[in-house]
């Protein structure tokens, strides 16, 4: 059973071995999410240090999926926005577990983010992904709309060259 979760910045804080042992996962097996490979836990740790001071000032919006009591996925909605970009929100950071891939955790995490979005007040979502990687075809299932690719944007973990596209989605 799949059962997703806001975290406030003390159960995000609680969390952090389980967060930085899934992000680690997904950057050593080959995810472009800003970190270079090798990625080992105790590094991701800083980052998911960083990510609990946002959701304590309410910059962010952190979700996670659960499976079988696990914390498996996450994905952060960025609500910090300049004053003429109220409506908008930004999707950050969709990751699944390897071990837990289809099981329907990236579906039911951006649902959360969409119905979360929303209740914020947020009508426009954007996010940018890795051409041509699994998640660009997920986005594209879930509706969202390509707006453009930009060549060698990033890099992957392993130093190659990344190009990004970039998506869209109205949801009201």
């Amino acid at each position: 059973m799949i059962e997703i979760l806001q975290l406030e910045e003390a159960a995000t804080l609680a969390a952090i071995d389980e967060l930085s042992s899934l992000f680690s996962q997904c950057v050593d097996g080959g995810a472009s999410m800003g970190f270079m490979a090798p990625f080992p836990p105790e590094q991701a740790a800083v980052y998911w240090f960083e990510v609990a001071k946002s959701v304590g000032r309410n910059d962010l919006i952190l979700l996670v999926a659960r499976l079988n009591g696990r914390i498996e996925g996450t994905v952060q909605l960025g609500i910090a926005t300049p004053p003429n970009q109220p409506h908008r929100a930004d999707i950050k950071k969709l990751m699944v577990s390897p071990a837990a891939r289809g099981h329907g955790l990236s579906r039911a995490l951006m649902d959360a983010a969409e119905t979360t979005a929303l209740k914020a007040g947020r009508s426009l979502l954007v996010l940018d992904t890795a051409t041509g990687e699994p998640a660009e075809k997920i986005y594209e299932h879930l509706g969202w709309v390509r707006s453009g690719t930009i060549p060698n944007y990033a890099l992957f973990p392993d130093g190659r060259f990344c190009d990004t596209t970039i998506f869209y989605k109205q949801l009201a």
